[in-house]
């Protein structure tokens, strides 16, 4: 079985990395409009899983394409007419 590639490796972090940033932004507007440190760490979590479980079930959704396809049943990916 082949290793899985940097990109696949990193993606759970680019997830959980873009989920912070977001809900980041929704804490800090909180904060912002209500002067509330509590409130907005209320609203930074409940942000964070819920940005984290849409976008994680976005990316469940998506039809992998033939050569991943190919990958996951464990067949050997088919060569491009230049071998790539």
């Amino acid at each position: 079985m082949n290793q899985p590639t940097r990109r696949d490796r990193l993606k759970p972090a680019e997830l959980i990395v873009l989920s912070a940033i977001l809900s980041g932004f929704v804490g800090l507007v909180v904060l912002m409009v209500s002067r509330e440190f509590l409130l907005a760490g209320i609203f930074f979590g409940v942000a964070f899983i819920v940005v984290l479980v849409v976008m994680a079930m976005l990316s469940l959704s998506i039809k992998p394409n033939d050569r991943e396809q190919h990958e996951i049943d464990g067949d050997e990916p088919q060569q491009g007419p230049l071998g790539h």
